[in-house]
């Protein structure tokens, strides 16, 4: 844990971003290339398959007849409770077929002998026989023995691949109500798999066992199957054109049947239910209980007119997602606030929805979610690591900056992104201020400690608050001293003039103390020196413990000033800082004193009182 928080603070933050880019880049090669989970985007772009469903007008090629609640309720008299007696759906088809429509399509299970009745499955099986254009569904079930291929009537349509065994066995569900009449039989599978996260997308053109492949439905009633394709993206409809069982029925039962002679010519009739107690539902992108019959009406409808959705290769979104990546992961290694890149990101979205929807009108679908969905995911975690880290920088930055600052400055400038420990040191222009009390040693001598170190807190208090008001930074007691200066950690043109005004508040503060202190202050001095010019100034220090200070000649020349102030005057400043300060005082000039460690000397000058002109 140690190894890794060194990483951490030895990584520049720009270079934690784009690792952090480079490590969603990794996933998201994995993901497209390998994994291929892409649930969110596939969530997005199902919200436009919905709205492109209810656009697309109802289809006139396929007719729905429906086993719905109310032909439930209304077949009791004729047929009894579910399930009817097979010869129904033969005396169905007869009506149907009297209509010359293109196909009758069972979306039902025959898949059990009726040994109750046997004499309505051959009712079954010779209508079936009777009309060619009927289809029966089947299954193939993903484990089970099943039955001898060599035995299966030729009409279940099984193809063999290279070599298949002859003697392989099938888990296939077949409509075992037409056994009478096998050379009758004609089908196709209903199988439908819903995708990963259980939402069902796209229908089988066939599916493979054993060495042998079983067409689907949909395929052979349509009589296409896209080359190269083991399924179709569905191009969904909203609406459907649904005519209840229950009329059909019972209308063909009539005397003089009511109903139009020609409402199924040319039609593929399929046969299926809607009523929820038939358990025929199933998720969609359209809804969570969408019927099945209408699923299996989709995709005969799609093949048949060709316009299933050609998909993109979801790979082939792979450089899209890098790009994106890429583009955040070097916007915030660059500063660019969050906000911003929250809008190139909506921006974006914008722009892949108005794309996906071009294309999804044109028979196309472009998963452009999923690299937004990574770009997405990228940035809002992205945003909470730089929220949370920000927060906790400006906490810390909080804490140090009040040591130094006075607490409402503080908070005005973090607002303004001012001040910042993580800044690096920098050369500034400054104006540091050195006060000492004279004559410390002997006090401390001379009273109780308690008393002295009462008399340091008052004193001190007072003015840093000095300080404070005239915007200076405290930089460390030292003893009975003090070092501020003014121009950093905000750059401060006033630098001098605000430091000399402090020196003087401070100076003339001291007869206030004296009466506080009473005794022990009753001979309280102090001396000030002022310098002006340029020290780096920063956070030095170590991880553990850091102090905001100046340091250079600047720091050193005014420390040398505060020690000539002895029988020279109570405040001294250089002639740089007399410059910079301007006539904003009244002067008086204390001639050249040699500074130790200086080979020239310096001109020093003691400010008065602020200049009333």
């Amino acid at each position: 844990m140690r190894g890794t928080a060194r990483l951490a603070r030895a990584l520049r933050p720009g270079h934690r971003w784009l690792l952090l880019a480079m490590a969603f880049m990794a996933l998201a090669c994995v993901d497209f290339l390998a994994l291929d989970t892409g649930r969110i985007a596939d969530r997005a772009g199902d919200v436009l398959l919905k709205v492109n469903a209810r656009q697309r007008p109802v289809s006139d090629r396929v007719v729905i007849v429906d086993i719905d609640q109310r032909s439930l309720e209304a077949m009791n008299d004729q047929a009894g409770s579910w399930p009817w007696p097979r010869s129904v759906h033969g005396e169905l088809i007869d009506a149907i077929a009297v209509q010359h429509p293109r196909a009758i399509v069972f979306d039902l299970l025959f898949n059990e002998l009726d040994v109750y009745r046997p004499e309505d499955d051959r009712a079954l099986a010779d209508a079936v026989a009777r009309h060619p254009e009927t289809w029966l569904a089947m299954t193939l079930n993903q484990d089970g023995q099943g039955a001898w291929i060599s035995k299966m009537p030729p009409a279940v349509g099984a193809i063999p691949l290279k070599r298949p065994p002859v003697d392989a066995r099938v888990p296939l569900m077949l409509p075992l109500a037409i056994l009478s009449r096998p050379e009758a039989m004609r089908g196709g599978l209903i199988n439908f798999t819903p995708d990963g996260d259980g939402v069902g997308r796209r229908y089988p053109l066939y599916l493979d066992r054993n060495g042998w492949r079983f067409p689907s439905m949909a395929a052979r009633v349509a009589g296409r199957s896209p080359p190269g394709q083991s399924s179709i993206l569905l191009n969904w409809r909203e609406g459907w054109r649904h005519v209840s069982y229950a009329d059909i029925y019972l209308d063909a039962l009539r005397q003089h049947p009511i109903r139009p002679r020609d409402e199924f010519k040319d039609k593929i009739v399929l046969i299926g239910t809607s009523a929820p107690g038939l358990m025929d539902l199933r998720v969609t992108p359209l809804g969570s209980t969408y019927p099945g019959v209408e699923i299996l009406a989709t995709a005969i409808d799609n093949l048949a007119a060709g316009d299933w959705l050609r998909e993109v290769p979801r790979p082939w979104m792979l450089p899209l997602a890098l790009a994106i990546l890429a583009g955040l992961g070097i916007g915030f290694a660059r500063n660019v606030s969050a906000n911003r890149l929250g809008y190139a990101m909506l921006g974006l979205t914008a722009i892949g929805i108005a794309v996906g929807w071009l294309e999804l009108r044109s028979g196309w679908f472009v998963p452009l979610y999923a690299p937004l969905a990574f770009g997405w995911v990228f940035y809002l975690t992205a945003s909470a690591i730089a929220y949370f880290g920000e927060r906790r920088a400006r906490l810390r930055t909080a804490i140090l900056f009040r040591r130094f600052l006075d607490t409402r400055m503080v908070n005005r400038l973090i607002e303004r992104g001012q001040v910042d420990y993580r800044n690096e040191a920098e050369l500034r222009e400054i104006s540091v201020l050195f006060s000492d009390i004279r004559g410390f040693t002997s006090l401390s001598e001379e009273s109780p400690p308690e008393a002295v170190v009462a008399m340091l807190n008052v004193y001190f208090s007072k003015q840093v608050d000095l300080i404070f008001a005239h915007g200076g930074t405290l930089d460390k007691f030292m003893g009975d001293g003090i070092m501020a200066f003014w121009g950093a950690p905000v750059a401060n043109p006033t630098s001098a003039r605000d430091a000399v005004s402090a020196a003087l508040a401070m100076a003339d503060s001291l007869s206030d103390l004296r009466d506080e202190l009473g005794d022990l202050g009753k001979d309280l001095a102090i001396g000030i020196g002022v310098h002006t010019g340029n020290a780096v100034v920063g956070f030095i220090g170590s991880n553990d413990r850091l102090d905001y200070t100046a340091i250079g000649d600047t720091v050193n020349l005014a420390s040398r000033v505060e020690g000539l102030t002895k029988g020279v005057a109570r405040i001294l400043v250089t002639e740089a800082t007399r410059e910079a300060a301007g006539d904003a005082f009244v002067w008086r000039d204390c001639g050249l004193h040699q500074v130790r460690g200086r080979d020239h000397q310096v001109r020093l000058f003691e400010p008065l009182a602020p200049n009333a002109a």
